[in-house]
């Protein structure tokens, strides 16, 4: 920036101020780095300067001015440093959320906005901002004007700007997050906004000009309710503000849009919502069936019930997984959904029937592996054995508990050698059982014909059709089978000692038991099979 431009800026006179700052503004639009200025120092005296006029309530250029410290703000190299507390209760003064009575700041809606972009710029960069955001006005003076939305007298871009302030406050600071959501009763007030927008939607017939809103609205939520525990049971009065939040979440799942791209933003952050929400709760997901509604888009027909959200939710598995390529992306992508799937069938024995009536039909293609393919059973069968433990963890407990933690159920559908980690993390090998008194004791198995003419063929471990091989063994004296045998024992015991692999056998608890040496293995053939050992 020229000197003679940066002097309109610090000078004294006036009427420089307006070309000045239009000025500075047009040149630094771009900018992110303001380097020039902070070795220079006068981004301190910038910062400062724009301050002082903006505590002018004559000065006629606010905005101008506002925008340059939105722009200098994207610059944290002195922004600790340099910024006061007066200054940040100036920015909430003329956003509209100062302290209460306090009328130093009155501000036009341009003003207004301008000014929550500047906070929130300031909260993300700097954390002392941050600090002085737990002790100042700016938190209640949010929720005072949430509560006004329904009067009908703040834009548009206000509450967006709202809600993307009051975002960033209760993701960056958790104490914050716990006096919105204690003191200021927030889930109570935010719940009540989704349903007024969502209303106001409805009237105009035209959701794809409030659905940014309501995404912001429910990331604030979900920073609100983001501590309650996976199976923790709310106490009464807050276990009722998450029944109807799920109420009010269920009937976001109805509403269209022409622009798909803000639909499928929508639906993710529902899911990522849904992910902090109590399992008691999920029953709200379900409405009775209304014939007179069966020919709807709306209406997925399930055993008296309308499970159109879990459908939804069932068609957002598939296309994240069809979008998740990249092994990078998969936790991000996954574990939201994968982690409300699980909840979702945990809530009643409906739901687990419909989503298993989706994800493990009865077997019919079973000459490839359960992995290989590109129904929901493969992705999920895959990511069983991934790297990503967390994933890997929880794409087994869903395939588990969709096969009523039944041990054998699970091995028919996901082969015994996918399967192997989650047994052996539950101690369920040697032929243990999950816990499957919780479950209906009626067989939801229906198996195919074609699965029927090739069951006796299939391989356990590998969870698929295996053709009849010959027996290397055949032809094999005695003697050159136990040369055979105690050639591979040596082997494997090379491989234990050199630290490749470790043997285990399986120890009462149903877990994997190192050896010391491989020929404690023996130790774990059946009774039975020895005595047939030694008849022959």
């Amino acid at each position: 920036m020229e000197a003679a431009a940066l002097n309109r800026l610090l000078g004294e006179d006036r009427s420089q101020l307006g070309p000045g700052l239009e000025q500075f503004n047009k040149q630094h639009q771009q900018i992110f780095n303001f380097s020039h200025l902070t070795t220079s120092g006068q981004w301190v005296l910038l910062w400062n300067r724009l301050f002082e006029l903006l505590a002018d309530p004559e000065m006629p250029h606010r905005v101008e001015c506002l925008v340059a410290i939105k722009l200098l703000s994207r610059d944290k190299t002195y922004l600790n440093d340099t910024v006061r507390e007066d200054q940040l209760d100036c920015l909430l003064g003329l956003a509209g959320i100062g302290a209460l009575g306090d009328v130093r700041f009155t501000a036009g809606e341009e003003v207004q906005i301008e000014a929550l972009k500047c906070l929130s710029n300031l909260i993300f960069q700097s954390s002392k901002c941050q600090e002085l955001c737990l002790r100042n006005a700016s938190t209640e003076g949010i929720m005072r004007r949430i509560k006004t939305y329904k009067d009908g007298n703040v834009c548009y871009d206000i509450r967006y700007f709202d809600m993307k302030l009051l975002f960033l406050l209760t993701a960056i600071n958790c104490d914050i997050r716990a006096k919105v959501r204690e003191e200021l009763h927030g889930l109570v007030y935010l719940v009540e906004t989704l349903d007024l927008f969502m209303g106001q939607a409805a009237e105009e017939k035209e959701f794809s000009v409030n659905v940014e809103l309501i995404n912001e609205v429910l990331k604030v939520l979900f920073n609100l309710t983001v501590r309650t525990p996976l199976n923790a049971i709310p106490e009464e009065e807050e276990a009722n503000q998450f029944h109807r939040l799920v109420i009010v979440v269920h009937d976001l799942f109805f509403y269209r849009t022409l622009n798909r791209d803000k639909i499928i933003s929508l639906q993710s952050n529902i899911v990522n919502l849904l992910t902090s929400v109590p399992v008691s709760c999920y029953t709200e997901l379900l409405t009775p069936l209304n014939s007179d509604d069966l020919d709807s888009k709306n209406v997925v027909p399930f055993e008296g019930k309308n499970v159109y959200v879990l459908h939804v939710l069932v068609e957002f598995l598939r296309r994240v997984f069809q979008k998740s390529e990249k092994k990078s992306d998969q936790y991000e992508l996954l574990s939201p959904i994968l982690t409300v799937l699980i909840k979702t069938i945990r809530a009643s024995a409906l739901n687990r029937r419909y989503i298993r009536s989706e994800i493990l039909p009865p077997l019919k293609n079973v000459k490839d592996r359960p992995e290989i393919g590109t129904e929901l059973r493969n992705y999920l069968c895959s990511l069983l054995t991934s790297p990503i433990t967390q994933i890997a963890d929880l794409s087994a407990e869903l395939l588990f508990v969709l096969c009523k933690e039944n041990v054998g159920r699970m091995i028919k559908y996901t082969g015994y050698g996918n399967a192997a980690g989650l047994f052996a993390n539950r101690g369920l090998l040697g032929g243990r059982q999950g816990n499957t008194e919780q479950y209906s004791s009626d067989s939801e198995d229906s198996d195919t014909e074609e699965y029927k003419q090739i069951q006796h063929a299939i391989n356990p471990v590998l969870g698929c059709y295996e053709p009849p091989k010959p027996n290397p063994l055949e032809g094999m004296s005695e003697e050159q089978k136990e040369y055979e045998a105690m050639q591979l024992v040596a082997l494997m015991d090379k491989l234990q000692r050199q630290g490749i692999v470790q043997a285990c056998k399986i120890g009462e608890d149903g877990r994997p038991q190192p050896v010391e040496h491989i020929m404690e293995l023996q130790d774990e053939i059946p009774e039975q099979q020895r005595d047939h050992k030694r008849k022959t």
